[in-house]
């Protein structure tokens, strides 16, 4: 049997970069590209290396060196290596701030105008004005995302507790956590994945806007509302502070096994999710999505994303159109939207998604319903130069704050000077 060996942290990403050096002298016709890829699903993982040997069955002059990391390496190091003229030749992304790195594959694809229509607006997110060609095609939109709160019903059943309402705030939300945790004996409450990403969606319902005359501002007083509601939730043990104080500094932290071990009551993260939970719980206990929480400013669904493309430091840039035109075709596509239940940049006519439970079917309604209660300050936001940044120091002065280090009015000090170190980087730029 093929042992198969997933890597994560540095010593991947540095593979993906010198991987596969030796092999220009004994395979000299043999293009070799690398394919970095990430995600929570990990039969998704399997499949895409799957994916990458058909490509080179039916290209023998291409070699696709896959490599599988964690998402807090990719997000942090990709960067810093494409700065400096290194990586991989392909990788899946999140962060819209890597632009000026990308290939324009157009005038190396078979199908250019094809490949543009089936993906449609989408390949618009990744072109930046100035930076991108307008009619350039960089990679595609693999996933869109959206950040809802999902529940344990079961538990909830049990303490007699009915679910939040669609019009529920997140105090709400919380509070009525709190009491089935209560009632059941569950360990947390509420909790969510230690993302300055994951912690946007409600500062927009509570009010906030991340920015104000063309520069980011944060915390604004919506915002530090907000702020003092997490941290009063982390004082009375609704949102436990080990959630976010177990890791350091800006580290991402994924809480999705503890929602599957029937451990929290109320987990916020997204649909990508949906997969791998009908998957891991099975039929141990009844579970959906509910409605993002409500505000004073709305009842906001925070937007994401992430991307497949090319970088324009390969040396191979023929083998890279081919290999983003592979996976970015109408076939491809639509298996990986029914069997991993993703909702693709591309335009599949009726996807039949392959939900097997109730479960993940009410689930998937519930974020197919949420597309139109995304607020427009989220979506420009992604695309601001320096929103990772701000994300960034979300979770290292909120880590603080929940663990002690930093009073409320500290925090928000902290946050401020941040923001201003942030705002004079991009200046200066």
């Amino acid at each position: 049997m093929k042992m198969k060996t997933y890597l994560s942290g540095a010593f991947a990403l540095a593979l993906a970069t010198v991987s596969f050096a030796w092999a220009g002298a004994a395979m000299a016709e043999t293009k070799t590209i690398t394919f970095l890829f990430t995600d929570d699903d990990q039969a998704y993982v399997e499949r895409m290396e799957a994916l990458s040997k058909e490509f080179e069955a039916a290209h023998p002059d291409v070699k696709v060196n896959f490599v599988s990391s964690g998402y807090d390496a990719v997000a942090k190091q990709l960067p810093v290596q494409l700065a400096v003229g290194e990586g991989p030749d392909i990788a899946k992304i999140t962060d819209w701030q890597l632009a000026p790195y990308y290939l324009d594959m157009r005038p190396y694809m078979k199908d250019p105008d094809g490949f543009a229509k089936l993906h449609g607006d989408s390949l618009n997110t990744l072109r930046f004005p100035g930076v991108n060609d307008p009619q350039s095609i960089n990679g595609y939109i693999a996933s869109q995302t959206f950040n809802l709160p999902f529940v344990n019903k079961t538990l909830f059943e049990q303490a007699g507790e009915p679910l939040p309402k669609p019009t529920a705030t997140l105090k709400d939300i919380v509070e009525a956590s709190a009491r089935v945790a209560k009632a059941t004996g569950a360990q947390i409450p509420f909790t969510m994945d230690r993302s300055g990403h994951r912690f946007s969606g409600a500062a927009f319902s509570y009010g906030s806007n991340y920015v104000k005359d063309g520069k980011f501002f944060f915390p604004d007083d919506a915002a530090k509302r907000y702020v003092t509601d997490l941290y009063g939730w982390t004082k009375d043990g609704s949102f436990p502070k080990e959630m976010w104080g177990a890791a350091g500094g800006t580290q991402y932290k994924n809480m999705g096994d503890e929602f599957v071990n029937g451990n929290v009551v109320t987990y916020l993260a997204g649909n990508w999710m949906v997969n791998p939970f009908q998957k891991k719980i099975g039929d141990a206990f009844d579970w959906t999505a509910i409605s993002a929480p409500c505000g004073d400013a709305g009842c906001y669904a925070m937007p994401g994303g992430t991307a497949i493309v090319g970088f324009k430091r390969t040396k191979s840039p023929e083998a890279v159109a081919a290999f983003i035109e592979f996976l970015g075709s109408e076939k491809v596509q639509r298996e990986i939207a029914e069997n991993y239940v993703v909702l693709t940049g591309a335009d599949i006519k009726d996807p039949q998604y392959k939900l097997e439970s109730k479960n993940a079917k009410d689930a998937m309604a519930v974020f197919l319903g949420s597309r139109n209660s995304v607020p427009q300050a989220a979506r420009d936001l992604e695309r601001l130069k320096g929103s990772s940044a701000i994300y960034q120091l979300i979770v290292q002065r909120m880590s603080q704050l929940i663990v002690g280090e930093l009073s409320l009015d500290e925090t928000f000090k902290a946050m401020n000077a941040d923001v201003d170190k942030v705002n004079e980087a991009l200046a200066a730029k």
